[in-house]
């Protein structure tokens, strides 16, 4: 695929795109409630995304203070632009922004786990969660 894509950097976005993104990139959300996916993007410390022609294809949504710790919530490519790198540059842009001092944390899908340590993360073992009940 031979496109340009073009990173924003808190680009307010339409609730609609992001659900279609996030479906596309098989990310699980809770993509049927609508003014919920509004909710999660309404207010957020830190959005990077990524657009073709126009087109979103992939986000990063992240919550920080900007002086210690950085939580990445969601990365989601669409699946028709995977393999092209986006995913990397979101991080990359994220990490840029936040700087060298933040630590950048997140909790992978399942099906994520082996992606992340290819882009730069390592496994912690002193996590703990409590989990959403929906």
């Amino acid at each position: 695929m031979n496109a340009t894509v073009e990173y924003r950097h808190n680009q307010p976005l339409d609730p609609t795109d992001v659900v279609r993104v996030f479906d596309a990139s098989g990310i699980r959300r809770p993509t049927s409630d609508l003014p919920r996916i509004a909710r999660m993007f309404a207010a957020p410390a830190l959005v990077v995304s990524a657009w073709i022609d126009a087109r979103l294809v992939g986000v990063a949504r992240s919550l920080t203070d900007y002086a210690y710790c950085c939580y990445l919530s969601d990365l989601a490519v669409d699946r028709a632009y995977q393999r092209l790198g986006i995913g990397r540059e979101l991080v990359a842009r994220t990490r840029a922004v936040i700087g060298d001092e933040v630590a950048l944390i997140l909790l992978a899908s399942p099906d994520a786990m082996s992606y992340y340590p290819t882009i730069g993360f390592e496994k912690a073992d002193n996590a703990f969660v409590v989990r959403r009940k929906h």
